[in-house]
């Protein structure tokens, strides 16, 4: 549960940090026309770097069919992101805020949407898991307790048979001394 559920549910949130990360940086080369792009376009691929990283570490773990297909999905939005930064990055004066505009921010809100589709998944089959788990526990706890009440059961029917036992001994040596 903790491999499977909570780790990748934090990966998903480091996600969104290095989105978020990604958005300060375009925004900024926005405001500034003369910004160096080289250093903007570094500093968002050291971000898409982590996030690479991190949705590799995600795939890794168990996906059910759902996650997968919300998985698939928000890498094709990622890397229409990234085009898309790489548009703007390399383009100059106010045919960055043209792209932006017109195509920019509707990736970006795309993105975090299937970003956040997927937290959502990852939570609801979280939530069946653990309800899943509680009947199993459950099931075992009645089969332990049915367990433990046949044992009693089998050790009052051997004690109940040695009593008769040494009864019958004790009767039968007093018939031999007559």
């Amino acid at each position: 549960m903790y491999n499977d559920r909570l780790v990748p549910a934090t990966d998903l949130y480091f996600i969104a940090e290095n989105l978020y990360h990604k958005n300060i940086i375009l925004q900024d080369a926005l405001m500034d026309q003369q910004a160096r792009s080289l250093n903007s376009i570094s500093r968002i691929n050291r971000h898409n770097r982590r996030i690479d990283s991190v949705i590799n570490k995600y795939e890794l773990t168990l996906l059910v069919e759902q996650e997968q297909a919300f998985l698939n999905e928000l890498k094709k939005s990622l890397n229409l992101q990234q085009q898309l930064e790489m548009r703007v990055l390399n383009s100059r004066g106010d045919e960055r805020n043209r792209i932006y505009e017109s195509t920019g921010r509707s990736i970006t809100n795309q993105t975090l949407a299937k970003l956040s589709a997927l937290i959502k998944i990852q939570s609801k089959v979280g939530s069946e898991l653990i309800k899943d788990s509680k009947i199993f526990v459950s099931g075992t706890k009645i089969y332990s307790t049915l367990q433990g009440v046949l044992a009693v059961l089998i050790g009052v029917m051997i004690v109940s048979i040695i009593s008769a036992s040494n009864m019958v001994k004790i009767q039968s040596d007093k018939f031999n001394l007559n």
